[in-house]
């Protein structure tokens, strides 16, 4: 009896002394939290209140008023809906060609045979290390002298150019994971190259796609040194350059309406990336295609 009583004490000390080693732990991650977390609900209690409050009240105060005049000002009077819109319409289609030409490119470069693919994709490397900064100029005198100014186009096909070189790598990386054998299964049977990389390499590649999308998505999205070169007229500005001007009458922040678009488009990406957070972690950890 005396020993039974023994164990079932040492029972029930062993997770009590392992629960304070984590402890030191445990209020790192609790802390690292609050750091993380408090800005945003900060920022998102702040497009509630009013420019008095902002002026007068302490920034720890809670808004007096629950309404949503600061969001509606945002899209009426900011033009936030226009910014939207432009942000929209040049980084979907950008992000559309980059995942198609980058999956392609991984394939070409991993799975076919042929002469000076290694010299490629040590080309496709060597832009991952091009600076932005090094081309806009040339690039905005290229795009002058094309009249391509006062368009979104520069935007689209810089997006382009730029997101390729890492897409392209990444791609050929988890491409490189794939067993070669399904391919060649494939070419026995009568598969042509176009049908291996429809049926076979995007299938496999699915969450890998999702994953360097998203990478990519939020890259452009947050944009803000090459959507400030290329977009000179109001109408043309993406959401980061009009939150950069998001300014009222006579060049005076309201930060009411200031503070709702911020989280319009905070709250938006992390949307997003919470509800593709599965999907990512697939395709980071995805190396290898048992079967």
């Amino acid at each position: 009896m005396s020993a039974l009583t023994s164990t079932v004490g040492t029972d029930r000390k062993v997770p009590f002394s392992r629960r304070l080693r984590r402890l030191p732990l445990l209020i790192g991650v609790a802390l690292l939290l609050i750091i993380m977390i408090y800005p945003v609900i900060w920022m998102f209690l702040g497009s509630f209140k009013t420019q008095p409050e902002f002026l007068n009240e302490p920034f720890w105060s809670l808004p007096q008023q629950w309404n949503l005049d600061n969001y509606i000002s945002a899209f009426v009077d900011g033009g936030l809906g226009i910014y939207i819109r432009n942000s929209v319409i040049a980084v979907f289609p950008s992000l559309a060609m980059i995942i198609l030409l980058g999956v392609a490119a991984g394939f070409a470069l991993e799975v076919m045979v042929w002469k000076g693919r290694g010299t490629v994709l040590i080309a496709f490397l060597i832009g991952i290390m091009v600076p932005v900064q090094m081309i806009l100029l040339p690039l905005f005198t290229i795009y002058f002298n094309l009249r391509l100014t006062g368009t979104l186009w520069p935007l689209i096909i810089t997006y382009i150019a730029i997101g390729l070189p890492l897409t392209v790598f990444m791609m050929a990386t988890y491409m490189r994971a794939i067993p070669r054998e399904i391919f060649e299964a494939a070419a026995i049977d009568g598969a042509s190259v176009y049908r291996m990389f429809w049926s076979i390499a995007l299938p496999l590649m699915r969450n890998a796609i999702f994953t360097v999308g998203l990478v990519q998505f939020f890259f452009i999205w947050n944009d803000l040194l090459i959507a400030l070169t290329f977009t000179s007229r109001q109408d043309l500005r993406t959401i980061q350059v009009g939150l950069l001007n998001f300014t009222g009458e006579y060049g005076a922040v309201d930060y009411g309406p200031t503070f709702a678009a911020i989280s319009v488009s905070v709250l938006g990406t992390l949307l997003i990336y919470l509800f593709l957070n599965q999907r990512v972690m697939k395709g980071l950890t995805a190396g290898s295609v048992k079967g």
